[in-house]
């Protein structure tokens, strides 16, 4: 909700709203079971690599870009643009501040046409500059 009304700027949420919503991120976490592609995985294998310890199973989601139901205003935007808007604490869809607290693990799933080279660079740039923000016993956690 909070999404919708601060992020997206939508007065009023409906249900539809939300739906909408939680349905194109849920789409996007599962693109990789439905669609042929470089990396694709399956969930199972996805939670055993970002899940260190069976304890500490937690998943915050990280959505972009945000669009509201029924916007047609098309943009494309470029993979360092795409991983700060993930990163971004407005796009968690879940009422909790990253900024204040630290990442176990992080994997970054990009849909389209852009250069695998490129996501792989942004991903270590991420990592290199919010160091603070990811645990050191854990080696390369974002993949």
């Amino acid at each position: 909700y909070d999404i919708c009304f601060r992020t997206l700027k939508l007065t009023t949420p409906t249900y539809g709203d939300l739906n909408h919503l939680v349905s194109a991120c849920i789409s996007g976490v599962t693109a990789c079971l439905r669609f042929p592609g470089q990396l694709n995985s399956d969930l199972r294998k996805l939670a055993v690599n970002l899940i260190p310890f069976p304890r500490l199973h937690f998943f915050m989601i990280g959505f972009a870009p945000l669009t509201s139901r029924g916007s047609q205003q098309y943009r494309a935007l470029t993979v360092p643009e795409l991983t700060q808007q993930m990163f971004d604490a407005k796009n968690m869809m879940c009422a909790s501040d990253p900024r204040h607290g630290r990442y176990l693990t992080a994997s970054a799933m990009f849909r389209g046409r852009m250069s695998t080279k490129e996501v792989d660079e942004q991903m270590l740039n991420v990592q290199n500059k919010n160091s603070s923000y990811f645990v050191e016993w854990i080696p390369n956690n974002i993949k």
